[in-house]
């Protein structure tokens, strides 16, 4: 053997080495033994584990290490399972479709997201010299990002109103399409039929998901004169507890977040009941939010800026967390 097929077999075990130290590390499981007098639930929370997720899986992979009704036992060293960390959601589009699942806060949860309009309707239009703001955009936009944070606190989240080609965008001024679908469903221009087909869509998934928490919640931007400026409002149907009861928490949750960033501004976002149609027809209990006025220049800050964007989506989904805790 010559010095240079030494020199090479000695690269390829240090390499070889080195991706089995690699794998090895990332296969490592997690282990830990319990505490005095700690059940099976005390000792999943403790180490960061959702019960209700992962109590069979952590059972399985620890057969034969209980005492009596699952008790653990001290001094054992039990195993625990590995934790999924990602999820794919291709609608967010190639930068944002890998989510990381940061915490277990929203599991159990079943939310269906509508943005308004959509296809051949853009809903409202404003102008800003050359621009033309299209309502379907920027509702669909923040829609995305209230989607992305759900699903990082593990929530199941169905997107209603679906465009492939667009995902979240960090421009200014989104371009404009009709390239929107209704679960990849044609939305038709009728405004009857086009409602009807986002209630029905959400309420097909419902009947299989129903003994859960599920709630929908719709997107929209008002119009209105453009020297009137309004804060977030939230609608929920006639006589819909429910729905009161989150609209009432996603409105506490941005007037206190407003409150913090903008001491002083005051907050007037209300929550109201309404007998809009998709709050009338879908099954779930639902939040109808108009964003803002899209005609006036200092409310469509709240849209123009993506910063702003992803901050109204998060702050609402801040919301939902403390609705759904109050369910539990």
């Amino acid at each position: 053997m010559n010095i240079s097929t030494k020199i090479l077999n000695r690269t390829l075990l240090l390499a070889l080495g080195t991706l089995m130290c690699t794998f090895v590390e990332a296969q490592t499981p997690h282990t830990d033994t319990p505490q005095q007098g700690e059940g099976l639930g005390a000792f999943l929370l403790r180490n960061g584990y959702n019960v209700s997720k992962y109590k069979d899986k952590f059972i399985e992979l620890n057969a034969n290490r209980f005492g009596k009704d699952y008790g653990l036992l001290l001094g054992v060293k039990y195993v625990f399972p590995e934790k999924q960390n990602q999820i794919e959601e291709p609608l967010l589009g190639e930068a944002n479709k890998m989510v990381t699942i940061e915490d277990d806060e929203l599991y159990g949860a079943t939310y269906y997201l509508i943005s308004g309009h959509g296809g051949p309707d853009p809903g409202a239009i404003a102008k800003v010299g050359e621009k033309e703001l299209h309502e379907d955009e920027y509702a669909y936009d923040v829609m995305l990002r209230l989607a992305k944070c759900l699903l990082s606190h593990n929530a199941k989240v169905h997107i209603i109103i679906q465009d492939p080609n667009d995902g979240i965008r960090d421009d200014a001024y989104l371009s404009n399409d009709d390239h929107e679908t209704c679960v990849g469903a044609a939305i038709p221009l009728d405004q009857n039929e086009r409602l009807q087909q986002r209630c029905d869509a959400v309420n097909n998934f419902y009947k299989t998901e129903r003994t859960g928490y599920c709630r929908t919640v719709i997107i929209h931007l008002d119009s209105r004169t453009e020297s009137t400026r309004i804060d977030v409002f939230a609608y929920y149907f006639t006589k819909s507890k429910m729905g009161q009861r989150l609209a009432q928490n996603v409105i506490d949750k941005l007037k206190t977040k407003y409150d913090y960033y903008q001491p002083g501004r005051g907050f007037l976002g209300e929550v109201k009941e309404r007998q809009l149609y998709v709050l009338r027809e879908t099954n779930p209990p639902a939040m109808f939010l108009e964003l803002g006025n899209i005609q006036n220049d200092k409310d469509r800050l709240r849209f123009i800026k993506p910063s702003n964007r992803k901050a109204v989506a998060e702050w609402v989904a801040e919301g939902m967390i403390e609705d759904f805790k109050m369910s539990k």
